[in-house]
């Protein structure tokens, strides 16, 4: 059975350690999201822009936005295509394992939904190829890596889905499982194209199945797309002798750190200090309200003309969004007449 060779240098735990951290601050919270879809779907549409991007997708992230909004935009139809598909399995993450176990079938349809009406032959969407291929540098030419023969890659991945559902594997730190499985599917390299894109929402998956990002709020594919030489190099940096991840793993981990320190941050904006002491539980915000909060929080007050022209809304429906924030007893108003404005409570 597959076995993975890494050992834990005082980066990783230092990571590790962080990551748990800011977890629980999201987690414990005084102040959640009502709208925890939109929060869902933003995530996924910069993971869908990332990931493409990674393998050359032209279109930009606002681009990516209006195609998950239904709206047209002026593209090839395969760039299009390829941001669909990983919407569509993003969307459907449940569906692409048995219970909670990870299984080569799920792995195969994960394949073939995302490049679905993409490649060349149709007949490689889903299955393993049957011709070899090499991982090179587009520009120059030059071949970075030689994966294993195709005879080996249906027995690597069986032994990779084994090792996953294993118990060794379910007593691992989530990231490191996630990481692991990343660089051995990208390793193993079983398709004739995709490979990537599949490896990517793999580790998406584990991260899912193992209760770290039920709710899909964290985007670990733009820190790879933010500088993608230093994710190649992070691939390349491991000894195709020894196998050893380890390397690899720093910079994983490194990136589920930066994604989820930024949306850490953003609930540490959204809660004041009075509210993160309240024993009265989580108060649900809807969008406005947290864009009302960020704003106080941000400039120390706020009044109703700056949420008219937050929002381009009339004075009665700004008034409404303050009596809303009033009621939850969140915001204190403060002067009279022209001078009133609101603040923290």
């Amino acid at each position: 059975m597959f076995n993975p060779n890494f050992g834990y240098t005082s980066k990783i735990v230092r990571l590790l350690t962080s990551i748990s951290a800011s977890r629980e601050i999201i987690l414990n919270s005084p102040m959640i999201p009502k709208w925890e879809v939109h929060l869902r779907h933003e995530a996924m549409i910069h993971s869908a822009h990332s990931s493409t991007s990674i393998e050359g997708n032209r279109l930009s992230l606002d681009q990516v936005s209006d195609l998950a909004f239904g709206r047209e935009v002026m593209a090839t139809r395969k760039d299009k295509q390829e941001v669909l598909n990983y919407l569509k399995v993003l969307e459907n993450l449940d569906k692409l394992t048995e219970g909670d176990k990870i299984t080569e079938q799920g792995i195969l349809n994960t394949h073939r939904m995302l490049t679905a009406e993409t490649l060349e032959n149709a007949s490689d969407c889903g299955a393993y190829r049957t011709r070899y291929v090499v991982v090179g540098n587009r520009l120059t030419g030059e071949i970075i890596f030689r994966p294993p023969e195709n005879e080996e890659v249906p027995r690597l991945v069986k032994e990779l889905v084994e090792w996953l559902n294993s118990e060794e594997a379910k007593e691992l730190d989530t990231i490191i499982a996630a990481g692991v499985a990343h660089y051995e599917f990208v390793r193993i390299h079983p398709f004739v194209d995709g490979n990537g894109r599949t490896a990517r929402v793999l580790a998406t998956l584990i991260l899912y199945l193992r209760g770290f990002d039920t709710k899909q709020f964290f985007c670990i594919d733009d820190y790879y797309d933010s500088d993608r030489p230093a994710y190649y190099r992070a691939l390349q940096s491991v000894n195709q002798k020894t196998l050893d991840v380890t390397k690899w793993l720093e910079y994983f981990a490194e990136g589920v750190a930066v994604s989820i320190d930024a949306v850490k941050e953003r609930v540490v904006r959204l809660s004041s200090e009075r509210l993160r002491k309240a024993k009265r539980g989580q108060i649900a915000l809807t969008e406005r309200q947290m864009q009302v909060v960020e704003f106080i929080n941000t400039a120390g007050k706020i009044t109703s003309g700056d949420i008219q022209k937050m929002f381009e809304i009339s004075r009665q429906a700004a008034h409404k969004e303050i009596t809303k924030l009033l009621e939850l007893d969140i915001i204190e108003q403060k002067g009279a007449g022209r001078t009133t404005h609101y603040i923290m409570k």
